[in-house]
C-alpha cells in the first residue's frame, strides 16, 4: 500500500535523504520534502526542519515521516518535542521493527554519518512494513499522551 511520507534533513543527512527517497519512490509511495535538497551543503538547524516535518505529522497532514541529520539523534530529540510524535532513531533491523511494533513510531529518524546507507534502507523498508501491535503496548503509549497533557 503506498503513502504520501514526509522527509526532511539537515545538511548532514541530505546525502541520504536523497537516497531514501528515491526508493520511497521505487516502492510507489509519495514523498513530500521539506529539505534540504542534496546539493545545498550549508549548515542549516536540524530543529527547524524537524519541527516543520512533525507538525505535519502531528497535525494529520501525513501519516507518517522520516527525519535524517548527522547522527539521528538531534533530529530525534527536536521531533519528540512536538504533542503526538513518537520519532524513533533507529540503527539495526531490531530497532526498526520495535519502533513501529511496540511504540507505534510515526516517524523514523536516521544517521547518516553512523549507518551503512544500504543498511539505512533495510531499516527503513522492516519500519514500513511493520505494523503496531496494539494491547499492551496501548496502554503504554495512552501514558505516553498523559505525559504530554
Amino acid at each position: 500500500m503506498s503513502e504520501r511520507i514526509g522527509i526532511a534533513s539537515d545538511h548532514g543527512g541530505r546525502v541520504l535523504k536523497e537516497k531514501v527517497s528515491q526508493y520511497l519512490r521505487s516502492l510507489g509511495h509519495e514523498v513530500v520534502d521539506f529539505g534540504v535538497p542534496v546539493n545545498d551543503a550549508d549548515s542549516v538547524d536540524y530543529p527547524d526542519y524537524a519541527q516543520t516535518l512533525a507538525k505535519e505529522v502531528s497535525q494529520g497532514q501525513l501519516p507518517r515521516g522520516i527525519l535524517i541529520c548527522g547522527t539521528g539523534i538531534g533530529m530525534s530529540i527536536a521531533a519528540n518535542k512536538v504533542p503526538g510524535i513518537r520519532a524513533a532513531l533507529v540503527w539495526d533491523e531490531f530497532t526498526a521493527r520495535m519502533s513501529r511494533q511496540h511504540n507505534d513510531a510515526n516517524i523514523l529518524c536516521l544517521g547518516e554519518r553512523v549507518l551503512n546507507h544500504d543498511r539505512a534502507l533495510d531499516y527503513l523498508h522492516i519500519w514500513i512494513k511493520s505494523e503496531f501491535e496494539g494491547k499492551r503496548h496501548q496502554t503504554r503509549l495512552d501514558k505516553i499522551r498523559a505525559l504530554e497533557r
